[in-house]
């Protein structure tokens, strides 16, 4: 919100010539959310009308084969002769066929938004038009401007050519936003540039008045430069794409005009929600904490679950018997590991002394097997 109770009025040579009152409307609570919502659905209500026709893709005789032929069941152009007969006709999905859901004339084109948003959505324009951060953020090349919200004497709206338009602009300033916006010039991109819109550039300054004694004629021409009626201000041009912050320039006339617009006999300016925005400071101060519970101790935090089959601490806690027979058959078993040196030793002892003997019951074995001579002759022992 503007700061100063008081804003300057400015000569067409730029020099100070006075002082008038800021209007209560350029301390109105600025809503991005508001205008950003109400700018969207105005900017729909200019639309035109399309569609295709609805004879598109189906100015063809075509039916269906039907089921038993090993085809498709979509429409196919009857006849022969042609390479045209047989050929799917009508569906989205086939050459020459309608689009997927013909687009109708009778779509819901335009919206209806509420008297009170939509007046909310200019007071939050015009006070975000009186902050020069949000003016210098939206883009707008103000760093040569005396003040803002700039005011200047009535005599520019009996401006009529557009060489004293610049000079009036160059005095205060305000021609570097002019020559921004005529830099930015360019050719648009996509098709639009074959429908009558060929060229795009940026927003330059509005040029807001009470009066149009010429003024019209002086500004129109110059590349960005906008003009508004104070009696008829428009979001579309208070806060461009939804963007709150336009570099106004306001007649002395004009600027007056608000008082009577907003305030008692006109329409009502928005009020606060919160006189104070600044959570943080009003959650800290004395007079919130002093009315608080303590703060509370953090949650008990629990082990995890232990597993009673892998842990004997944990079998203890369901079962002692089981944990103290597991913990008796691990002593056992570390017992065995211990011993198992000297067994091994004592087996492997005892089978030595088994080899010692197994050559000599070998040799007997041989020497009992083998004929002797008692046997040579066979078994004629008589002979």
């Amino acid at each position: 919100m503007a700061a100063r109770p008081l804003v300057s009025v400015f000569s067409l040579a730029g020099d100070k010539s006075g002082e008038t009152a800021l209007p209560p409307v350029m301390t109105a609570p600025m809503r991005p959310d508001i205008v950003q919502f109400v700018h969207t659905n105005m900017a729909k209500n200019s639309r035109q009308a399309y569609s295709v026709s609805p004879w598109a893709g189906k100015q063809v005789s075509a039916s269906s084969w039907g089921t038993g032929r090993a085809v498709a069941r979509i429409p196919r152009v009857g006849g022969g002769g042609t390479s045209r007969s047989g050929q799917g006709a009508f569906g989205n999905m086939c050459r020459g066929g309608r689009m997927f859901a013909p687009t109708k004339t009778w779509r819901k084109w335009h919206r209806k938004i509420n008297t009170t948003q939509k007046r909310y959505a200019v007071a939050s324009a015009l006070a975000a038009s009186a902050v020069p951060a949000l003016v210098m953020a939206r883009g707008h090349k103000i760093d040569e401007v005396p003040e803002i919200p700039l005011v200047m004497e009535d005599s520019i709206e009996a401006a009529k050519k557009t060489s004293a338009a610049k000079d009036i602009l160059a005095a205060v300033g305000a021609l570097d936003d002019v020559e921004k916006a005529a830099d930015s010039k360019k050719i648009r991109a996509g098709k639009g540039k074959a429908r009558n819109r060929r060229y795009v550039l940026r927003r330059g300054p509005l040029v807001i008045y009470k009066s149009n004694d010429g003024v019209e004629q002086a500004f129109r021409n110059l590349p960005g430069v906008e003009l508004c009626c104070v009696d008829r201000l428009n979001l579309l041009q208070l806060a461009p794409g939804g963007h709150m912050g336009r570099f106004c320039i306001w007649s002395q006339s004009a600027f007056a005009a608000l008082d009577e617009i907003y305030g008692a006999e006109g329409k009502n300016v928005p009020e606060d929600l919160m006189a104070n925005a600044d959570l943080a400071r009003i959650i800290n101060s004395d007079e919130i904490q002093s009315v608080l519970n303590p703060a509370k101790r953090a949650n008990k935090k629990y082990l995890r679950k232990k597993n009673p089959l892998k842990s004997i601490k944990a079998l203890a806690k369901l079962d002692p018997y089981a944990a103290a027979a597991r913990e008796s058959e691990q002593r056992a078993e570390a017992a065995r590991k211990g011993n198992k040196a000297a067994t091994l030793k004592k087996k492997r002892e005892s089978a030595k002394a088994k080899k010692q003997f197994r050559a000599q019951g070998r040799s007997f074995y041989e020497q009992a097997s083998k004929q002797g001579d008692v046997c040579a002759d066979g078994f004629n022992i008589g002979a």
